[in-house]
């Protein structure tokens, strides 16, 4: 699976943890758990924009040398 497949799975499922939270219907048990796999995925998203962000400006420096 490449990054970016990874990064877009990892927004759609941040998009429905965050709409399961949203409903009400989860016990605090369940809302932790949600919670902390949304952080988890977080973190990996934010890790793939950074590393693409330092990719591109690797490349754009090549492109003005």
């Amino acid at each position: 699976m490449s990054d970016s497949k990874s990064f877009e799975n990892s927004v759609k499922e941040l998009d429905a943890i965050v709409s399961k939270m949203e409903s009400g219907e989860l016990s605090l048990d369940e809302s932790l758990k949600l919670f902390e796999k949304g952080v988890k995925l977080t973190r990996s998203c934010q890790k793939t924009l950074a590393d693409a962000e330092a990719k591109i400006e690797k490349l754009m420096a090549e492109v003005d040398e």
